[in-house]
């Protein structure tokens, strides 16, 4: 129990914010909530004592008992003053220490009531507390004399001081501690323990002194070094100028100013690159600084700021070049002339970014270098598979270690122009992660309302995009982002049929093969049905690719047997194909070899282009499972459902058991299983395996069909129709089933596909199912 000096007692309390006022000290205060000025007028007219205690939390305007430290100081008003700018000021004497016991806070002011506290009585001996007072004032006085904030006459009158408890409080009160700390000492009512803080206090005070003056030392040793390098590097400039001497640093700052202004940057980018440069010649050599300066006005005077190359804008000449390139894609090259044309009329590139989608394989890039070559441009690549930091886009920022600029000014400065031909490869393979999104980056870039500005972190100062003409290619466009798809025109690039791919070969892959394995057309012919049997047997895609790897293997074959002497020349028939190849490694064709039941032929599209998909249909006595097989995916398990739910639904009108659900076991099995398949276009093909199964009725073996099924029955439209027909037309199919509402995507199947296909359009599964189904008395 703390003793009284003498009974509770209830008088105004005024909170401080940041102050704590001790026993025995006078200063002036500043008062300025309108509380806290009613308790001074209020202690003014009766005995002008007040209790002062501090915040804890300075933000508190309006202060409950918690949020005030519960040891504050009894206090005597000696002095009233009203400021010119609203606030009181009070000057005031500490009394003694009191307690908060109970706080009122009424409209007009605070009121506590206290009870007044006096130092306990300590375990120690007068000797010790005497020792402990000298052994704090030694450390008072070299913290004074360290710190030169304390004049002498304070240090003075406080070594006058005898009362221990005085003394301890008046050196607290002149140290520049944060409240917490001097509430600590207020706090403490024995004196040994007060004078005992104060010495730990007083230790570590002295301690940040005297590394504050390390450092300072250092600091200025630094700054005397740094100020005679720099003297001794205007000597020695002066000294190389009167020498005639351009070497060293000295010559090397002439190049690069004489290289700023042969760069004929803009206005804007010149100044920074002659600041820059000034920097430059000031940093000392060895500094860190002075390689990242030097890196960073390379790239400046290096970029192609007015280059430009002149476009041969002949459409006609454009056009021959594509065909000389490629062959086919007809849709493609015209849609690419357009684009010319467009730009030879406006003289300018403002419009959609053309974006080529497709499968692996079918000339996405060569076309875009077929495009630079036809318009005399030069040709930049750049590839965005795996790209996952923004930074590759946009650049590093020059405060990190190893900075460079992203990769769109880098091709820039790699083409030496400001228009070349700029390929932005498979943009549908970016990834985001925590150091940015690529293709938020890639938006400014793609934009011609922005692109004429972008700013790489690294180059800071704004680069003109909008004389460069990009291109974009992807595998699948609904990998990529909507926001950079909005910015796009995508142009679809299906694949080639057999047709095609006989062309292509004969006339570009072949004589490309030849030259790189050192053969002639004369010493290596490959006949027309062995070639057509390559296609067929030996590759299955959508481009050339692999087509192109088994000429490849052809022509060494051929190379090696010329060189050992074998033969001088080598021709490749049918019966000699496998000789060279080995046995065919794929199966011309996935149309059954008969009718079945329970089992139908679906068409599909997936990354690599269109293919035919088998679903088969199993049953078994049972309790009415369904059961689905094959790695497929959430959609293809709706649409067996829905299809499954339709069957259960009409059966009666398709000639089956209505209560076929409760005692047979169903099995919808996609072959390939270790394949994920997914995709809303195989309804109506399930549909039909499961009608099929149920019914006994076989599925005719050359019908393919692809659509989605509602619970109603109706055909909803797909998309990739012309993957799927070409598909079919590789799997030997002769009749395919497209959705009604596909009628518009006919014209996009080649004419060559249409002339050997028949396509038939339904709306309603009862249509599929009088194509699908053979005769029921069959």
């Amino acid at each position: 129990m703390m003793p009284k000096t003498e009974t509770s007692q209830k008088i105004p309390l005024l909170p401080l914010r940041g102050a704590l006022v001790f026993p025995g000290m006078v200063l002036h205060l500043d008062v300025g909530r309108d509380k806290s000025v009613r308790a001074i007028e209020q202690v003014m007219e009766d005995d002008q004592r007040i209790l002062l205690a501090s915040q804890i939390d300075l933000a508190v305007e309006e202060p409950e008992k918690k949020d005030l430290y519960q040891t504050g100081t009894l206090a005597y008003v000696k002095q009233m003053l009203k400021m010119p700018n609203g606030t009181t000021r009070i000057l005031v004497e500490g009394l003694q220490r009191a307690t908060i016991n109970e706080l009122t806070n009424s409209d007009e002011y605070y009121e506590v009531k206290i009870e007044p506290l006096t130092a306990e009585i300590s375990n120690q001996s007068d000797s010790e507390i005497t020792a402990l007072k000298r052994m704090v004032n030694d450390h008072f006085e070299q913290y004074a004399k360290a710190s030169s904030k304390i004049s002498d006459e304070t240090i003075q009158a406080i070594r006058a001081i005898n009362d221990p408890g005085h003394f301890a409080d008046t050196i607290a009160s002149h140290l520049p501690l944060k409240i917490e700390r001097k509430q600590e000492i207020l706090d403490a009512l024995q004196v040994d323990g007060r004078l005992q803080k104060l010495l730990d206090i007083l230790t570590n005070e002295k301690e940040v002194l005297d590394l504050e003056q390390k450092i300072g030392q250092r600091v200025k040793k630094s700054m005397e070094r740094t100020q005679k390098e720099y003297y001794l590097r205007e000597q020695m400039k002066a000294i190389q100028n009167e020498l005639g001497d351009k070497e060293g640093k000295g010559g090397e700052i002439e190049t690069l100013r004489t290289q700023i202004e042969e760069a004929n940057m803009p206005e804007n980018v010149e100044q920074k690159a002659q600041k820059e440069l000034a920097r430059y010649e000031r940093v000392p050599t060895a500094s860190a600084e002075n390689s990242v300066i030097r890196t960073y006005l390379d790239w400046l005077v290096s970029l192609p700021w007015h280059e430009k190359t002149t476009d041969h804008l002949d459409i006609a000449n454009a056009e021959n070049v594509l065909d000389e390139d490629h062959y086919g894609l007809e849709k493609v090259k015209e849609r690419v002339l357009e684009h010319l044309a467009v730009q030879q009329l406006t003289q300018s590139l403002q419009g959609p970014i053309i974006c080529l989608t497709g499968p692996p394989g079918v000339g996405k890039t060569s076309l875009a270098k077929s495009v630079a070559r036809a318009l005399d441009r030069e040709f930049v690549r750049m590839s965005l598979g795996g790209v996952r930091d923004e930074a590759e886009i946009r650049g590093h920022r020059r405060t990190y270690v190893g900075a460079l600029p992203g990769k769109i000014i880098q091709g820039m400065n790699n083409s030496g122009v400001m228009n070349p031909v700029f390929l932005l490869d498979e943009v549908d393979k970016m990834a985001n992660d925590f150091r940015g999104d690529p293709s938020s980056a890639l938006l400014e870039v793609l934009d011609p309302e922005q692109n004429h500005e972008f700013s790489d972190h690294y180059i800071e100062e704004p680069y003109d995009l909008s004389n460069v003409m990009f291109i974009t290619t992807a595998n699948n466009a609904s990998m990529i982002p909507a926001p950079l798809l909005d910015r796009m025109e995508t142009i679809s690039i299906a694949g080639y049929t057999e047709i095609e791919k006989k062309a292509i070969a004969t006339n570009y892959l072949l004589p490309k093969q030849l030259e790189r394995h050192g053969l002639t057309k004369t010493n290596l012919q490959i006949k027309e049905d062995a070639l057509v049997k390559v296609i067929r047997y030996y590759t299955r895609e959508a481009g050339v690719r692999n087509l192109e790897r088994q000429l490849a293997n052809i022509c060494r074959k051929a190379a090696k047997t010329i060189v050992t002497g074998e033969k001088k020349k080598v021709i490749v028939t049918l019966n000699t194909l496998e000789d060279m190849l080995g046995k065919p490694r794929m199966r011309y064709g996935q149309m059954e070899e008969n009718d079945q039941v329970g089992a139908a032929t679906g068409l599909a599209y997936t990354n690599a282009g269109g293919d035919t998909l088998s679903i088969e249909v199993s049953l078994a006595k049972g309790k009415g499972e369904l059961t689905l097989t094959g790695h497929l995916g959430d959609v293809m398990k709706e649409s067996a459902r829905a299809a499954f739910s339709y069957i259960r639904t009409n059966a009666e009108h398709l000639g089956i058991d209505e209560h076929f659900h409760e005692n047979t076991d169903i099995h919808i099995h996609v072959p390939e299983g270790a394949t994920p398949k997914d995709g809303p276009s195989a309804g109506i093909t399930i549909a039909i395996a499961l009608i099929s199964a149920l019914t006994g009725r076989v599925v005719r073996k050359e019908v393919g069909m692809t659509g989605e099924i509602t619970l109603r029955g109706r055909v909803l439209p797909i998309g990739g129709v012309k993957e799927k027909a070409m598909s079919a037309h590789r799997a030997g199919l002769k009749t395919i089933l497209l959705p009604k509402d596909n009628e518009k995507d006919l014209e996009d199947i080649p004419e060559s596909i249409r002339e050997t296909i028949s396509i038939s359009l339904v709306s309603h599964l009862d249509e599929v199912i009088q194509y699908a189904l053979g005769d029921p008395s069959a």
